[in-house]
């Protein structure tokens, strides 16, 4: 049965400080929805990413964890298809997708909500899901779009926020806004680059229980966050990547405690508000 997700502003549950148990882990031996083999990105003189492996697999929330500068928007460009690779391979359900564009990935059932904002800022919340609603079905009646449209905007707690121009959103709603364009065509694989930058921490509880609430529903969901904790709340499994490589992978509570973990990202202090961020652009 499909999980709904009702978000509702009184619902302060964060508030509570109480960490949330992550979702139970996948079946041992389930087919990966996304893999990457020996992923490699050189530019210039430069290695971003060095010989990278991950899979990630449905009903799951893997997390890409890492220091600025570590490779993690290198390593989703790669595996959403915007960045080439210098060597490796990538694989959407078993198919080798490493030649294709993002556009031949997401009829494919990957979706993608990039770091950098993707809403039409003029237009109303209501209009924006009617032009993401177009593009995918160009062929729907006006009453089965309307419907759609509501059901959408339900599912990212926008409904009584339809008539409001998506400038004026909060840095939480925009990104439900967005998370909504990546998922309405219903995604089998969903990348999130950053899903909580500037969002206050309720906001950012409502983002986690939403990618929760679609990795119930058999999503294979990825995300990369400077927001450790919060992370770490939504995550099954988590990969720290250092230096462009995998350098540990483990549960949450695992994670916390691996002393490379410890003692190259986090240090003595768990990190729950973003870093500032370096300037070589290949965080």
């Amino acid at each position: 049965m499909t999980a709904e997700l009702q978000v509702s502003a009184a619902d302060d549950d964060a508030s509570s400080g109480e960490r949330d148990p992550p979702p139970s882990p996948p079946k041992v031996g389930s087919t990966p929805a996304l893999r990457g083999f020996d992923v490699r990105v050189d530019r210039g003189n430069k290695t971003i990413l060095r010989g990278v492996d991950l899979s990630a697999h449905p009903g799951e929330v893997l997390g890409i964890l890492g220091p600025s500068g570590a490779g993690k928007s290198t390593l989703f460009q790669v595996l959403v298809g915007e960045a080439a690779v210098s060597s490796g391979r990538v694989e959407l359900f078993a198919e080798d997708v490493t030649k294709l564009p993002l556009w031949a990935r997401a009829r494919r059932g990957l979706s993608y909500v990039p770091q950098t904002p993707s809403v039409l800022w003029d237009l109303s919340v209501r209009d924006n899901l009617a032009s993401y609603h177009r593009v995918v079905y160009s062929r729907a009646n006006e009453a089965a779009q309307a419907k759609a449209i509501h059901d959408l905007a339900t599912r990212v707690a926008l409904d009584s926020r339809m008539d409001v121009r998506a400038g004026e959103l909060s840095g939480g709603e925009r990104r439900r806004l967005e998370l909504a364009r990546a998922i309405t065509r219903p995604p089998k694989v969903l990348i999130c680059d950053e899903p909580f930058a500037g969002v206050d921490p309720q906001q950012a509880s409502r983002l986690g229980d939403l990618l929760r609430s679609l990795a119930d529903d058999g999503v294979c969901v990825l995300l990369a966050d400077h927001h450790v904790e919060e992370a770490l709340r939504v995550c099954t499994r988590a990969v720290l990547l250092l230096d462009g490589a995998v350098a540990a992978e483990a549960t949450p509570d695992a994670f916390r405690a691996h002393p490379l973990v410890v003692g190259r990202y986090l240090g003595n202090w768990a990190r729950s508000i973003a870093p500032p961020p370096l300037l070589d652009g290949h965080d």
